[in-house]
């Protein structure tokens, strides 16, 4: 598949712009609702889904298909990753008005960091052709941890990461509004928020992992990974807010994401024996995702939207409006120096 830079870059273009419309209309901390995520959620998807068509129409059936199976990988699995970002907010006890802040700024760094394995990955797949079997057995061991550990819960007060951040960079215990940092007796400190938006980052880079290597599974080209994982990424913050009420409501989730990973891990494994057509890949990972869902759904019937429920992850509080009010510059501006001041 040949790319010009023009592509390369009116993606990079779209990215940007739609990453500035997001943020303008979130510019104001507020609690978002089912509503409106809902909304966010089926503009990012038709976005996602109007960028694979252009794909399909310019590039060819082949690759518009292994677009949309690689976008479907990433979506799906996001949704693990959403629910992590879940516990992990319930653990702070984050106020809803200021999650929206954290998420913007995740998604940009995991855009970034994901960017980077992707060119790793094609460089390793170009050089190495070999690594693709290492891919496949850590999919399909993946899947298969996946499905061992999917009554587990994640515990963001025990990670070592947290641990680490605790010991070497002081915290207040109250939010100061959407700051991450603020500055107090001259001393900066970082409020529980840059905790959260450490270990948002931490965990993509986690999910990353398990999510680069699946969609090399469908597609080589560096052009459509990037832009799958691109267009499911940049959705994820509407999903949040969409779906982080209703875990408890898919239950067969997880084994269908294990499923998926081994899927694709035996498909990878078998590219050298058997060629399986991206379409039968494609139907294959929808018909996993719909069946999972849909059982999921069934096993919960009756049940509503509730808050998710961790172990607090330390006793946090909204700072007072007395706090607020003592609150020095954070970065400290030196004064200009007067005519006279420079002639002594």
């Amino acid at each position: 598949m040949d790319v010009s830079l023009s592509a390369w870059l009116g993606v990079f273009g779209i990215i940007l712009a739609m990453l500035a419309i997001d943020l303008f209309a979130h510019r104001k901390a507020h609690v978002i609702r089912v509503r409106e995520a809902a909304a966010w959620s089926v503009v990012w998807v038709l976005i996602g889904i109007g960028f694979g068509l252009v794909v399909w129409i310019t590039a060819g059936a082949e690759f518009g298909q292994q677009y949309f199976a690689g976008y479907l990988i990433e979506k799906s699995l996001a949704v693990d990753n959403v629910f992590v970002w879940a516990i992990i907010f319930a653990a702070f006890a984050v106020p809803r008005e200021y999650r929206h802040r954290v998420l913007f700024l995740g998604v940009v760094g995991a855009l970034v960091l994901r960017g980077g394995f992707i060119a790793a990955g094609a460089v390793l797949i170009e050089n190495f052709s070999w690594i693709l079997y290492v891919f496949a057995a850590f999919l399909i061991y993946t899947g298969y941890r996946m499905i061992k550990t999917r009554a587990e819960q994640a515990h963001p007060e025990k990670s070592p990461v947290l641990r680490l951040f605790r010991r070497f960079i002081p915290m207040t215990n109250a939010f100061h509004g959407q700051r991450f940092l603020v500055r107090r007796n001259g001393i900066l400190l970082a409020t529980p928020l840059l905790a959260v938006l450490v270990l948002v980052e931490v965990t993509d880079v986690v999910f990353a992992v398990d999510s680069i290597p699946a969609i090399f599974a469908v597609t080589n080209e560096p052009f459509i990974v990037f832009t799958a994982n691109a267009f499911a990424i940049l959705g994820l913050r509407a999903m949040y807010f969409l779906l982080a009420d209703l875990m408890h409501r898919f239950v067969y989730l997880k084994i269908g994401l294990a499923l998926v990973l081994v899927w694709v891990g035996v498909k990878m494994l078998l590219l050298d024996v058997f060629y399986i057509p991206t379409t039968v890949s494609l139907a294959v990972i929808v018909a996993i995702l719909l069946v999972s869902i849909l059982l999921s759904l069934r096993a919960t019937r009756g049940q509503g939207r509730r808050s998710v429920e961790a172990v607090p992850a330390g006793a946090f509080r909204l700072a007072t409006p007395d706090e607020l009010a003592e609150l020095e510059p954070v970065w400290w501006i030196r004064p200009r120096r007067t005519e006279s001041e420079t002639r002594r």
